[in-house]
């Protein structure tokens, strides 16, 4: 049986030389493909994976941990594997409750496998169609932001078939990204979080045999399938832009030092530094309760517990961004320039608001959910194919 990972280590050893390359990735527009390699040799991508299945070991907070510590080093690098390791976290908690999650898990290991998550395009409507055809389906589709797509192996997908007898169907699968008719765009120029590789992936009548399909589903409706993602995803996934924050917070505190003292010290600064600390402070217990929901993958799927998760997320996110924007009014016309480190954070800080839900749409769910409606709604009934 394999040792527990210990992700530590690979942290204090890797965190430097990733931190190196920081800037030129993000400067160039490029993916962080050397950094990738290394997570991969360090076994960082099967982490979570439980021992006796022949992954690292490693916990849930033990990840986030990882993730928080590692943006301080590479934000693109950590949120790129947060969306590895939260399709990851998915199959675990499905494997211990008893639901499909083991063989995604065995293959994970068995092939040292990078997994590419569309899941944020996709949510519950879906992208992309899927055509009956013999053994399976042909799927055809554009998905957005598949981060870390460049060197992933298997893409965690869906696409929607209309079925005749029960309407419009969204089904659940992995593909391979070296499958005929998978095609990347190269489009990932972006404002923020450039290093991703979060690139479109385009899906020309890819076949998906019938028995790699892992969940069917109703269009439209929330599933509690959603709520295990939800509860295992938004805690990896925060932890990296809290540790933006972080890091921001930081470089705006090291200036205010210089404004703060001496004779000609600046009286506004240790109020604007207060007020980043508070924000900082919102950030870090919102990222902290996701966590705590999340309780090592022991929890109850559910709309509630989805609400509650997204609820924190949206509070995260918000103070999040307040705290980048706040460590720029610190470090006042000086954060400007890129040689700072500052104006980076700031960009990458923006990113955290976009992963679902987004906050008008986290607050309709929750808003719906607390007087008791359906938490996303009726769905106009879509046009059927001609039979």
């Amino acid at each position: 049986m394999p040792q527990k990972i210990d992700l530590s280590d690979i942290l204090a050893r890797l965190g430097p030389e990733f931190a190196a390359r920081s800037a030129g990735h993000d400067a160039g527009d490029r993916f962080v493909a050397d950094n990738y390699r290394a997570l991969r040799e360090a076994k960082v991508f099967t982490a979570l994976i439980p021992l006796e299945i022949g992954g690292g070991g490693a916990g849930h907070g033990e990840v986030c941990a990882f993730l928080r510590g590692l943006a301080r080093y590479c934000p693109s690098t950590a949120l790129a594997l947060s969306m590895h390791q939260h399709l990851v976290a998915a199959a675990v908690a499905n494997d211990l409750a008893g639901r499909p999650g083991r063989k995604l898990l065995e293959k994970a290991v068995a092939e040292d496998a990078i997994l590419v998550s569309t899941g944020a395009a996709d949510w519950l409507d879906s992208n992309g169609t899927l055509e009956r055809v013999e053994g399976g389906y042909r799927l055809t589709a554009v998905k957005p932001f598949a981060s870390g797509s460049p060197l992933g192996d298997l893409l965690i997908t869906s696409g929607v078939y209309d079925d005749p007898a029960e309407g419009p169907q969204v089904l659940h699968f992995p593909l391979s990204l070296k499958a005929e008719g998978v095609a990347f765009l190269d489009d990932w120029q972006t404002m923020t979080m450039r290093g991703t590789g979060s690139q479109t992936v385009k899906l020309d009548g890819v076949f998906v045999p019938e028995g790699a399909v892992a969940l069917r589903r109703p269009q439209g409706p929330f599933h509690p399938a959603f709520a295990v993602i939800v509860a295992v995803a938004m805690p990896l996934i925060m932890s990296v832009y809290l540790s933006v924050a972080e890091a921001a917070a930081e470089i705006a505190r090291e200036k205010a030092r210089e404004k703060a003292r001496g004779r000609g010290a600046d009286p506004v600064v240790p109020l604007l530094v207060g007020e980043m600390e508070t924000l900082l402070t919102s950030a870090e217990i919102a990222v902290d309760d996701m966590i705590r929901l999340a309780n090592g993958f022991d929890f109850t799927p559910s709309a509630e517990l989805a609400s509650r998760v997204l609820t924190r997320k949206t509070l995260a996110a918000k103070a999040i961004l307040a705290t980048a924007e706040k460590a720029l009014e610190v470090a006042g016309g000086g954060g400007l320039f890129r040689r700072l480190g500052l104006e980076r954070f700031l960009r990458d800080a923006h990113g955290a608001q976009f992963h679902p839900l987004p906050e008008k749409r986290q607050q309709l769910f929750t808003g719906r959910l607390a007087l008791g409606l359906d938490p996303v709604g009726e769905r106009p009934e879509l046009p059927r194919k001609a039979a």
